[in-house]
């Protein structure tokens, strides 16, 4: 690949005023490569690919499409949010699809999760693929390509690359953010507007929920995982602990523990609540969650998320434990 070092002369973008020149700088690059054709971007509502589509917007406004697929493992509002963005708050030309029983017969019973994370990314380029055959005078595929992703997989960043695209399409490629690191990449976001729960947003796995819903996936133990992460996360923001931690998130287990329901013995399923911090997600440390706020997450979790009679933390830093469970 050429060009994939980042200029010397580059300033590093730490301020508005050097992300707006950025912006300009990239407005006016783009306009240039594109032209007056169609770009077509997977936009998955993370941070890279968010930021991706505000720039092209910016840039070429309907000349992008963008395609949100749901795969049904994203967490508590995030698919709205996308469409609620760009097509409602940008006007973008925002292709929203609901895929969700498919991705889930899918993963029925398979309980391996690198089997689960292969079927998951093979889905997503199936349906991408047949989006992506719809559509007419597509010659450039936009990707959320950061600088660390070029230093560390030789210029392909897995999550964004969509492979299989049909060969008659030859598309080129748009990497608009390919030399700047991921801070640098929130600070440009903010600068085009976007909300500030979108630009911050912590990592989150290509498969999603679907790593986080140990073992096989079940469509009532899937929303409890995603109810439970929904009751962690807001209370973490209420606490003053969402821009303290690196990434925080609740798993269950495909087994369920003996618990008191109604004066009557249940067997329902536990919650892990896992929270870390870490400079290069190479090792990472635990957070030490206040009592008081531990013991809030969890009556709330014991109350609201149905099916759920234990609640459990993860103090296993890493190593030995990753930072998912699996």
């Amino acid at each position: 690949m050429e060009n994939q070092k980042r200029p010397e002369s580059m300033k590093r973008i730490t301020t508005q005023a050097l992300a707006d020149a950025f912006i300009e700088e990239q407005v006016t690059a783009l306009r240039q490569q594109i032209g007056d054709k169609k770009v077509l971007l997977a936009l998955s509502g993370g941070v890279d690919s968010s930021v991706v589509a505000a720039l092209l917007i910016k840039a070429v406004g309907k000349q992008l499409v963008s395609v949100h697929v749901n795969h049904g493992l994203l967490r508590k509002g995030e698919p709205e949010q996308v469409v609620d963005v760009f097509r409602n708050q940008l006007d973008a030309n925002l292709v929203y699809v609901d895929a969700t029983d498919r991705f889930l017969r899918k993963l029925a019973r398979v309980c391996e999760p690198e089997k689960k994370r292969k079927i998951i990314g093979a889905e997503f380029i199936r349906v991408f693929n047949e989006e992506a055959r719809k559509l007419e005078d597509i010659r450039f595929l936009a990707q959320g390509t950061i600088y660390p992703d070029i230093l560390e997989s030789d210029g392909v960043k897995a999550h964004h690359n969509v492979g299989g695209l049909p060969k008659k399409m030859q598309l080129e490629l748009v990497e608009p953010l390919k030399f700047l690191y991921k801070d640098e990449v929130r600070v440009v976001g903010e600068a085009l507007g976007l909300p500030a729960n979108m630009v911050y947003r912590q990592p989150f796995p290509g498969p999603g929920l679907g790593v986080r819903c140990l073992g096989a996936i079940t469509r009532d133990r899937l929303e409890a995982v995603r109810e439970s992460d929904a009751i962690l996360r807001e209370e973490f923001e209420n606490n003053g602990l969402a821009g303290k931690v690196w990434q925080y998130f609740t798993a269950i287990p495909d087994m369920k523990t003996v618990g008191v329901r109604n004066d009557k013995r249940a067997e329902e399923w536990f919650v892990i609540i896992r929270a870390v911090n870490t400079k290069d997600a190479m090792s990472a440390t635990i957070e030490k969650i206040p009592y008081k706020v531990l013991n809030l997450i969890t009556e709330r979790i014991l109350k609201e998320v149905k099916g759920v009679c234990r609640v459990v933390y993860d103090i296993t830093p890493k190593p030995t434990g990753t930072i998912e469970w699996e």
